[in-house]
């Protein structure tokens, strides 16, 4: 059930700005699978902003070069908390035995910012403690700002396009 303060970021049949918390982008297929599948999905109802494209393979490689790989990394920090503090909802990814660290860290920035915050937990095998579908506290951060857990990204989109309709 959406929140309130959630439905309002749809009315109207609007794509709110939505920061796409996700570790996708660090394997080739999950690569394949952020840009090809789960972007685009999202992209029908919200208008994504993609971490993956704030920084450039270029610069990590010239930060590596230049011996400046944790300036460069701070860096990029900023620039993805910047795109959180820009955005109006943020959606994660959460599958994988554990959380990635990341995503747990911006899903809760962006609550802390007042954010609604949604997931995607695909995943068959348990990640957090009884009864929940992650961490407590990342679970618990979710549904605090006035978000929730799909089971799927198919899940999440019709949701979306439920909220869009209304």
């Amino acid at each position: 059930m959406a929140s309130d303060a959630l439905a309002a970021l749809f009315a109207g049949g609007a794509r709110p700005r939505c920061y796409v918390a996700s570790p996708l982008g660090f394997s080739e297929s999950g690569r394949d699978y952020y840009a090809q599948r789960y972007v685009p999905a999202l992209a029908a109802h919200v208008e994504p902003v993609d971490p993956w494209t704030l920084s450039l393979p270029e610069e990590f490689e010239a930060a590596r070069a230049a011996g400046r790989e944790q300036a460069f990394g701070i860096e990029v920090g900023a620039r993805n908390a910047e795109a959180i503090r820009s955005a109006r909802l943020l959606i994660a990814q959460l599958d994988g035995q554990e959380v990635d660290a990341g995503t747990a860290a911006e899903v809760g920035y962006a609550a802390a910012l007042g954010l609604p915050c949604l997931g995607v937990r695909s995943d068959l095998r348990s990640s957090g403690e009884p009864g929940m579908r992650v961490n407590l506290q990342l679970e618990a951060f979710i549904v605090l700002s006035g978000g929730y857990i799909a089971g799927s990204l198919d899940e999440l989109v019709a949701q979306l396009a439920a909220l869009r309709a209304a």
